[in-house]
Parts: structure tokens; C-alpha cells; sequence
């Protein structure tokens, strides 16, 4: 939406900048970095937990949510 926000994946890193789309395939390892502010939107499949399968103090349960 604004800003410049990098994917990095094992194998490559993609750049969006404002207006662009990139869909991360189901199952891909990523990391979202914005190296300066970023206003950004993530759409998920409902059900997606946001530590993916790591567990930990960060981890948000969808009934938390409610």
C-alpha cells in the first residue's frame, strides 16, 4: 500500500512496491522485511497461524482473535 517491503525466500528475494502483489506459494518458508516504514496488507487463509509452525510466545490462537 505504501513503502517498499522485501520477501526474502531461500532461493531468491522479491521487492513490492507500492500497488505490487506477490503470492507466497502454501508451504514456502518467508520473511517479510521493511528496511523503513511500510503500510502493508496480508491476506491469509482463515485458520493461519502467524508463527507457521513454531510455537511461542508470539503465537496468536484464532480465538484470541474473536
Amino acid at each position: 500500500i505504501d513503502g517498499t517491503l522485501t520477501i526474502c525466500l531461500r532461493d531468491r528475494e522479491v521487492i513490492l512496491n507500492p500497488g505490487e502483489c506477490f503470492v507466497v506459494p502454501k508451504g514456502v518458508e518467508h520473511k517479510p522485511v521493511a528496511h523503513e516504514e511500510a503500510h502493508v496488507l496480508f491476506i491469509e487463509k482463515a485458520g493461519t497461524i502467524n508463527t507457521g509452525d513454531q510455537q511461542s510466545e508470539k503465537t496468536v490462537t484464532n480465538e484470541e482473535w474473536i
